[in-house]
């Protein structure tokens, strides 16, 4: 998965960290930043993603289900696309990215690569070291 996650990075000019993450908030790969930072990104994006979820159940016929969240922040952009059954990608960038074309690259990437990125849910027993 690494060459497919450096290949988005390639195509999208001012991409600066590229994290998959499972939805309870691990990092099952990243690029463009050490592992702590990964990690880190990983949870916050966990987070985000669970304010998401709150946010669209208020909205009439939603089930909750959260497909893409964009941040614009001073300093650039944070994406967010759901990339699979429990599983999202996340994508930071400099404030001169191309809005659009980052999201047709992770549309893309998603597509690709959705399946292989499902994570299933964790049973009490897999959750305990």
């Amino acid at each position: 998965m690494d060459w497919m996650l450096r290949d988005l990075a390639a195509s999208v000019p001012c991409i600066r960290h590229i994290v998959v993450l499972s939805a309870d908030g691990l990092c099952m790969a990243q690029h463009g930043s050490e592992r702590d930072s990964g990690d880190r990104l990983a949870a916050a994006a966990s987070g985000i993603k669970s304010l998401a979820q709150s946010i669209a159940t208020e909205l009439p016929g939603d089930e909750g289900d959260v497909k893409m969240v964009l941040l614009e922040l001073t300093g650039g952009f944070f994406y967010l696309m759901s990339a699979g059954d429990r599983s999202y990608l996340a994508v930071t960038a400099d404030a001169e990215v191309d809005p659009g074309l980052i999201s047709q690259r992770m549309r893309d990437l998603v597509l690709r690569i959705g399946e292989h990125l499902s994570t299933g849910t964790r049973t009490p027993e897999q959750a305990t070291p």
